[in-house]
């Protein structure tokens, strides 16, 4: 019997392009540990919103010409901080893997910022926090009603009014500097 080498690399190349296929679900489902794919993307969205709340919170801390916006990247590194810590540990305990790392959206977003200084940074990350706080606000409350997860869901909803709390203050922030 004569073997075709096309048909013999094709035959290979298709069983790898299914194999890993398969591992990469499997790698996805590894992942996710016991939760499922929903309360498993929201809380990688939700570990990765806060690591980069803190990283730029530590760059409002350096670069904030307002007291008030320095203040308030203080507090969104306390505070987001603490709430990353309780979100990993329940993630963990899921047998889920905790993401490490920023998006590409989300460091391009630092880097962004990382580029301004003194009013012009103050204005564009209090205009980031209202707009990154407005979303999480809606992603956290719709996240206390239909996660399936217990703990997952009640982490959202003891989060839910500090995040409340921080969009009020961007807002409030937001409106003291556009007056100026």
């Amino acid at each position: 019997m004569k073997i075709n080498k096309k048909n013999m690399i094709g035959s290979v190349g298709l069983a790898l392009m299914l194999s890993s296929g398969v591992l990469l679900a499997a790698d996805t489902e590894g992942q996710r540990g016991q939760l499922t794919s929903s309360d498993f993307k929201f809380a990688m969205d939700a570990k990765r919103g806060g690591m980069e709340e803190v990283q730029l919170g530590e760059l409002a801390k350096q670069k904030a010409a307002n007291p008030a916006v320095r203040e308030f990247g203080e507090r969104m590194v306390t505070d987001h901080q603490k709430a990353n810590d309780q979100l990993k540990h329940i993630v963990q305990q899921k047998g889920a893997l905790v993401p490490t790392s920023l998006s590409h959206h989300e460091t391009s977003r630092v880097d962004r910022l990382q580029k301004l200084s003194g009013a012009e940074f103050d204005k564009a990350y209090i205009s980031d926090m209202v707009s990154d706080h407005k979303t999480d606000v809606k992603e956290f409350e719709k996240a206390s009603k239909n996660l399936s997860d217990p703990e997952l869901r009640a982490f959202a909803e003891k989060t839910l009014p500090t995040l409340q709390e921080h969009l009020r203050q961007a807002e409030g922030l937001y409106a003291q500097l556009k007056g100026k």
